[in-house]
């Protein structure tokens, strides 16, 4: 039964997050006059095809791993485009049309985990209340005197023009441990210091200042959270606070939260790049599977944050500067911006098979991290 949940609830993810990226190209071009010739779901055979009135062919097919739109365009050598059409084709258009096309899949991604978090906030959802743990002793948290009890309820960036300097003035409500969590990632990976509003076991409050030379750095063999020794205490089910908001609060505190996650995963993936974070972290489709069924089996809410989370993922990887990916176009059109003219028909197709080895080679890495994560003994 849960290996019949985990499978369902990985379809339904990789259909809703690609069917919605799909969407945004499709919506954006009809809206620019583009003609789309399919919108697939899947690659492979087709297992079910419809054909619009407008001739668009919409197509499931046979390998769930993705999908894609099919746009008229004169810069395919695929296509023989008739006169009359010419003015409803992808290359016909200006720079700024084709650029909204590409960017509006990665940015459907980013709508749809604004949506999705909207609407578990307005159902309300329990959070975890940040209150700490006694930290790991020759912790950051540990030398600055927190212990254990401990509640966070401000949080306040630190201004890098003061230097190590905090600014004690208004304190950002601090509502869960969950949102503290990802606020306390957000300095680690932005190497920015924070100042913590605190409420101790006595009800005294108090300010701990943590200045940027003081916070650990992320390295791929070690743990910055453990270093930095802000952890949450276990706290029983019956003592956690539902955070519950209007449709209003709900969509900016959502949108704040995207934005946030949004860098310290665009952080963490260009660390992979440079070194500072481990390649292990990446996951592949055994590793969204495992979390999709497990998100799933716990309920609707956590499925739901599940796939914000992993459509923000998508949306940042689409934007990434490769050939074969949305960033890979966009990066084209820069250089065209930039040129006044467009990149070779030749020289694209050559960068696009580089982009096909690059992808290849992330999606074979992200496999053999699965399978050591999942399989090894």
């Amino acid at each position: 039964m849960q290996a019949l949940i985990t499978l369902a609830s990985f379809l339904l993810t990789l259909g809703v997050l690609v069917s919605f990226h799909e969407f945004g190209h499709f919506v954006a071009a009809r809206a620019c006059g583009v003609r789309v010739l399919r919108f697939a779901i899947g690659f492979g055979k087709p297992l079910y095809t419809y054909r619009a009135k407008n001739q668009t062919e919409w197509v499931i097919a046979a390998i769930p791993l993705g999908g894609y739109v099919k746009l008229l365009d004169g810069r395919d050598r695929n296509q023989q485009i008739a006169a009359a059409e010419s003015g409803l084709a992808f290359d016909s258009k200006p720079l700024w049309q084709r650029s909204l096309i590409v960017a509006a899949g990665p940015f459907a991604n980013f709508f749809l985990a604004m949506t999705l978090f909207s609407v578990i906030y307005v159902s309300g959802v329990p959070q975890l209340p940040a209150v700490l743990q006694a930290p790991p002793e020759r912790s950051v948290a540990a030398n600055l005197g927190i212990e254990a009890g401990d509640r966070v309820i401000g949080w306040q960036a630190m201004r890098a023009d003061l230097g190590s300097v905090p600014i004690f003035g208004e304190f950002d409500r601090v509502p869960s441990w969950n949102a503290l969590r990802w606020s306390l990632m957000d300095s680690l990976s932005g190497e920015n210091g924070f100042a913590l509003e605190l409420e101790d076991a006595a009800g005294q409050r108090l300010v701990k200042a943590f200045p940027s030379e003081i916070l650990p750095k992320i390295r791929p063999d070690s743990d910055p959270m453990m270093q930095l020794g802000i952890l949450p205490k276990l706290t029983p089910l019956d003592n956690w606070e539902t955070l519950q908001l209007g449709p209003i609060d709900a969509m900016v505190f959502a949108s704040q939260r995207v934005w946030l996650i949004s860098k310290v995963s665009l952080r963490l993936m260009v660390g992979m790049f440079t070194g500072h974070t481990s390649i292990k972290q990446l996951g592949g489709p055994l590793s969204i599977a495992d979390m999709a069924g497990k998100s799933a089996r716990v309920g609707w809410q956590p499925f739901l944050a599940f796939l914000a989370l992993i459509s923000i993922s998508i949306g940042l990887l689409n934007l990434l500067p490769f050939p074969m990916l949305d960033g890979g176009q966009l990066l084209y059109d820069a250089w065209e911006l930039v040129t006044g003219k467009r990149i070779s028909i030749s020289a694209q197709e050559q960068l696009q098979k580089v982009g096909f080895l690059i992808l290849i080679f992330v999606s074979l890495l992200a496999l053999f991290n699965d399978l050591q994560r999942y399989l090894s003994p």
